[in-house]
């Protein structure tokens, strides 16, 4: 089974846990908080989370705040993640099959929780492939 790591602010509160209930029983799910709906400051979250999937803990990031670009930033703060900020399902896909993303942030103020899900199950089941797109890869990260 999968470990997943789900981490949120405030604004994305109420997706993670939805998230959290939809996905129980398919992936092994870490919640890094936040635990509630009062205001927080998001990177306290998503640095353990971002941290978990860099050093193997878990393979999979999944983050949530109001616009997704919050917790984008701070987790594409790490060396070894690539996060992709995603609203459409495709755009999940996409960053999988070409950019190896193992994390994904979304907007939880623009999107409805049933496409969230769907966003998440795309990225999670989707395979990275390789080939031209590794050389690409490798050169994201600053050395």
């Amino acid at each position: 089974m999968k470990k997943i790591a789900i981490a949120a602010d405030h604004a994305g509160y109420e997706y993670k846990e939805f998230a959290k209930k939809q996905l129980e029983g398919k992936y092994e799910l870490i919640d890094f908080g936040t635990h509630g709906l009062d205001s927080v400051d998001y990177p306290d979250f998503v640095h353990p989370a971002a941290s978990a999937v860099e050093n193997g803990d878990c393979e999979f990031g999944i983050l949530f705040c109001g616009s997704g670009q919050g917790v984008q930033l701070s987790a594409n703060k790490h060396q070894g993640i690539r996060c992709a900020l995603a609203w459409m399902p495709e755009i999940a896909e996409l960053s999988r099959q070409h950019n190896n993303c193992n994390m994904v942030a979304m907007p939880a103020r623009f999107i409805a929780k049933e496409l969230a899900l769907e966003i998440i199950e795309k990225f999670l089941t989707t395979d990275f492939e390789g080939g031209r797109h590794q050389n690409r890869v490798d050169k994201i990260t600053c050395k």
